[in-house]
């Protein structure tokens, strides 16, 4: 149960903690919300422990604690194992007339340096080392000369029996080196490696040293060390001599010793004290410094790479002012302990905590009287825990969060990157600092800065714009639609479209102002020609451009820009849109090579007419380029629709050609168009189109009947000789070419296959020829020409006053060819008997033909004795069980002829005797008859090599049902 002290001291702490000034709520875009939290950001906790006397001196290293108390002895315990305090007799170890004046603890804990002045004048000053795993101190034998003040631990050792090389500070001003080491067979008891003095700073005159640090600039042989006194701040730099990465920072000495005293920091002080307090970064690296004295505190940033002056590492240096204290009059602490933002001043009855930045007084805590005076503050540097001890307490602070508010400061000092840096990306704190930024950009006339931070707030959109607009900044405008733009996503369809629109507006405003003044040309038109094309060709704004883009093209023609309308259109790819551009400016090649260039045959039919009309032959060229792309029906209505001069027809001719011979296009239409063309205007093209077409009426591509009809009407005789022959209307072909040439008229009547209309034809033509001129000369040469037609066939042609004497040798020639074909005939007659009585022949010898069969004999399907079943012989070898080449046979016959079979083999079992016995009109019992039919389905071939072992030459082995079966057997 809380005491009733500790209750009071925890409201002391509360109602005397210092309070920050509480955050407007944020009006930007947020909801409204307190952007501080209510936890303190220190606050301390009291300790367990109970020291047996008043508590004298402290020190703290990595979790471990030790006490020096007003009864002489040393308090000890390990942090993380509070259950194992000891407690150390010290002044046993030391002369009588000595007191402490200092203890002093190595980063890790182990070494444990404790410092003793004479009270009298006849003794002396004396260094005991202790061990943290020892009981027993050991004096420093040669530290008797000397009364240390402050000792420079070696931060980089890591040994937990030495200390590596060490600096120590005296009450004169001089400045020794040494090394200890741990002897563990002498229960952890010091020895001196090397002591020597190295530096006086006093230079003979008694100069405390008050504090005293040395760090290793990066890996290199480089150190810097700083020393204090009441008054002045001192920085040595310089190359040690690295011996078992052991530095000796003697040689750090040796450029001092020879110059003036000059790499110092004095700031007058009253003072007997001061005090030297590191910051180190998470590497274990000296990244800030700060040094107690009257006037203030003496803060600085430590960069040991600068290379701007080489005597000092210190940027950024100011002194900090102390608070001011209960009576309005600021005094100096009595000790502090740096953290990396903030200052903890600990004075005689409270606790003060200072910013380092703006030096306002953050937290402050108030110790009662009860617990004692505060004795010193400290802070742990490797576990970085302060710890505050009075007479008799132990206190314990928690710091949290102590960025909390830099964003705040740095806002203030106007360092905005800083800001940023710590608003823990906060999005109110984020915002509030960027308004700050922006508003004193635009203060400061820097309005395109101004505008890009301004677009990462939440201001209004309309304040922002209408505060640019005023001032007639439209360049900065401009930049601030465009980062807001940027920062919009694809759900903010409508605010992106506005944007979009209205900085469209805006070039064109620009682009046009300077066209109107005549600067066309210069530079500044260039530039933000290009800003505008740049601008269009973002992705957020081409796809918000194909929902705005009517809006954009009134927009670029109210302003009159055609040339940005045309570029904008290629640029959306508004195919539709560029095409007709360029025909509205009669720019008809521009035209077609868009259209080349842009490959989409939908426009080729749209503007077709158009180009057609206007540039025929280039128009066509863009045709023929696109090849198979293009459907020539779907440019008919284009060609249909062009003058009926020679050059369209030639230009149109020229495409559809091209078509019909590299595509091999056989639409209909196409086909008659071009036929209809060259009915018009060439006959001789026409007659080479049909030519090629050919003579088989189901492969041609064009309507015959129109043809024909056509043809008629142009009066092309030969051409409708021709379309008459396709379709068959040989009778008219033929007495319509005898109009225009007798070979014609003979080509036509070659072409039937039917040998009698071929006769037909040839004798209308006799018939033309001979009734018109009977000359028998010519009528001789039909007979030569027309094998079907005789004599006796033409004679009817000629007149009564012919005689049959000048047909003597025609008909004689007649009469023997048809006594040649009685004598064929005969002969032919007489060589089939021939070959019929050797087939009776034949099959009379096989009927007595008889084949042996050995008892060992066995069938060919299932390996048994052939003997023991009836069976089949075949004359290739094989032989079969009739039951077994049933069932081989059954599977692979058709469905009618298993019937059939299964149908006889029924009545073959079914029948009686008497039935099967009795004589059919062939002569054979009924029984044989059936069987010659079983023997005809099932033996009419071997089954191993007749027809059906060949149609099996595709067949798998092993069927795929069988598959999984086969192959566990294979296994």
């Amino acid at each position: 149960m809380t005491s009733i002290l500790d209750q009071y001291e925890q409201a002391s702490q509360s109602t005397q903690r210092v309070k920050t000034p509480a955050e407007p709520m944020i009006s930007s875009g947020y909801i409204n919300m307190q952007l501080d939290d209510n936890v303190p950001m220190f606050s301390k906790q009291k300790m367990k422990l109970s020291p047996t006397d008043l508590i004298t001196h402290a020190a703290v290293s990595s979790d471990n604690l030790v006490l020096a108390m007003a009864n002489g002895r040393l308090f000890r315990l390990d942090l993380k194992a509070p259950d194992c305090e000891t407690e150390i007799h010290y002044t046993k170890f030391v002369q009588a007339n000595s007191k402490l004046t200092g203890l002093f603890l190595d980063p890790l804990g182990y070494h444990l340096l404790m410092a003793f002045a004479a009270k009298t004048k006849d003794g002396y000053p004396e260094l005991v080392y202790l061990h943290q795993k020892s009981m027993k101190l050991k004096s420093v034998s040669k530290s008797r000369s000397y009364e240390v003040t402050e000792v420079g631990w070696n931060s980089e050792n890591t040994s937990s029996t030495t200390t590596g090389p060490i600096l120590l500070g005296t009450s004169q001003g001089h400045i020794l080196e040494t090394e200890l080491e741990a002897n563990s067979d002498r229960m952890f008891t010091a020895s001196e490696q090397y002591w020597k003095q190295i530096f006086d700073i006093g230079k003979g005159q008694d100069t405390p040293i008050t504090g005293i640090q040395f760090h290793r600039v990066g890996s290199t042989s480089k150190y810097f060390i700083f020393v204090t006194t009441p008054t002045r701040l001192y920085q040595f730099i310089g190359h040690a001599i690295v011996t078992d990465d052991k530095p000796s920072l003697q040689s750090v000495f040796y450029a001092y010793l020879t110059i003036p005293e000059t790499g110092f920091q004095e700031i007058p002080s009253t003072l007997k004290y001061s005090k030297l307090q590191f910051f180190f970064d998470t590497n274990n690296k000296p990244k800030t410094f700060a040094w107690l004295t009257e006037p203030g505190i003496f803060y600085g940033q430590l960069d040991p790479t600068s290379q701007q002056n080489s005597n000092s590492l210190v940027t950024q240096g100011s002194l900090i002012n102390y608070p001011s204290g209960p009576d309005g009059k600021e005094s100096a602490p009595l000790s502090f302990v740096l953290t990396e933002f903030h200052a903890v001043l600990m004075y005689s009855d409270r606790v003060k905590v200072v910013s380092l930045l703006n030096q306002e007084l953050v937290h402050e805590d108030i110790f009662p009287e009860v617990h004692g005076k505060l004795k010193t503050i400290i802070r742990d540097v490797i576990k970085r825990t302060i710890w505050v001890f009075t007479d008799k307490t132990v206190y314990r602070y928690k710091v949290i969060r102590e960025e909390r508010n830099l964003w705040r400061i740095y806002s203030d000092k106007e360092e905005f990157d800083l800001a940023k840096q710590y608003c823990q990306n906060n999005p109110a704190f984020l915002d509030m600092i960027n308004v700050k930024q922006a508003e004193l950009l635009f203060s400061k006339g820097e309005y395109k800065s101004s505008a890009e931070v301004f677009a990462e707030t939440q201001r209004s959109f309309e304040t922002i714009c209408l505060k640019f607009l005023e001032c007639d900044q439209i360049d900065a405008l401009k930049v601030y639609l465009t980062k807001r733009l940027q920062s919009l996503t694809s759900e903010d369809k409508t605010l992106i479209s506005m944007i979009v629109i209205w900085m469209t507006e805006l070039y064109l405003s620009q682009l046009g102002l300077l066209r109107r003044t005549g600067k066309e040309n210069s530079v500044e038109y260039k530039v933000i020609q290009t800003d505008l094309e740049q601008f269009l060709a973002q992705p957020k704004v081409a796809d918000c451009m194909q929902h705005v883009k009517s809006v954009i093209y009134d927009l670029m023609s109210s302003h009159g820009d055609k040339q940005n309308l045309l570029k904008l259109t290629i640029m959306n790819e508004d195919h539709e849109n560029v095409v007709a551009q360029y025909i509205y400016r009669k720019n008809y090649l521009g035209a077609i090579n868009t259209l080349q260039s842009l490959k989409k045959p939908e426009l080729f039919y749209q503007f077709a007419p158009v180009l057609m009309e206007e540039s025929p032959k280039h128009f066509v060229n863009a045709l023929i380029s696109q090849g198979a792309r293009l459907n020539p029906a779907k440019l008919l209505p284009a060609f249909l629709s062009c003058q009926n001069d020679a050059t369209h027809v030639s230009e149109v001719t020229r495409y559809l050609e091209f078509m019909l011979q590299h595509f091999n296009v056989k639409n209909m239409a196409i086909h008659n168009y071009l036929l209809t063309l060259y009915a018009e205007h060439d006959h001789l093209a026409l007659m080479r189109y049909l030519a090629r077409e050919g003579q088989n009426i189901s492969l041609v591509n064009f309507d015959v009947h129109y043809a024909l009809r056509l043809c008629r009407e142009k009066n092309l005789s030969e051409a409708c000789v021709n379309l008459s022959a396709l379709l068959g209307l040989w009778e008219s072909a033929v007495e319509l070419a005898l109009q225009v040439d007798v070979a014609l008229a003979k080509s036509v009547a070659n072409m039937p296959e039917d040998d009698e209309m071929q006769k037909q034809l040839w004798l209308n033509i006799a018939e033309h020829v001979i009734t018109k001129n009977q000359d028998l000369k010519e009528a001789m040469r039909f007979l030569e020409e027309c094998p079907h037609i005789k004599i006796e066939d033409i004679l009817p042609f000629f007149s009564d006053v012919v005689t049959i004497d000048h047909f003597r040798e025609p008909i004689c020639q007649s009469l023997q060819e048809y006594n040649n074909q009685i004598e064929e005939t005969k002969a032919e007659i007489e060589e089939a008997t021939k070959s019929a009585e050797y087939v009776r022949a034949e099959i009379h010898s096989f009927r007595n033909r008889s084949v042996r069969v050995c008892v060992t004999a066995e069938c060919c399907l299932c390996h048994i004795t052939l003997l023991l079943r009836p069976f089949y012989l075949f004359p290739c070898g094989h032989n079969f069980h009739s039951d077994c080449l049933t069932g081989e046979i059954m599977p692979i016959l058709s469905q009618a002829r298993r019937n059939q079979l299964n149908e006889l083999q029924t009545q073959l079992r079914l029948r009686t005797n008497i039935e099967l016995s009795t004589e059919t009109s062939t002569g054979l019992p009924y029984r044989e008859v059936l069987k010659n039919e079983i023997d005809d389905i099932v033996a009419s071939e071997c089954i191993f090599c007749g027809e059906y072992m060949i149609n099996c030459i595709d067949k798998p082995f092993i069927a795929d049902e069988d598959w999984d079966r086969v192959m566990k057997e294979w296994e």
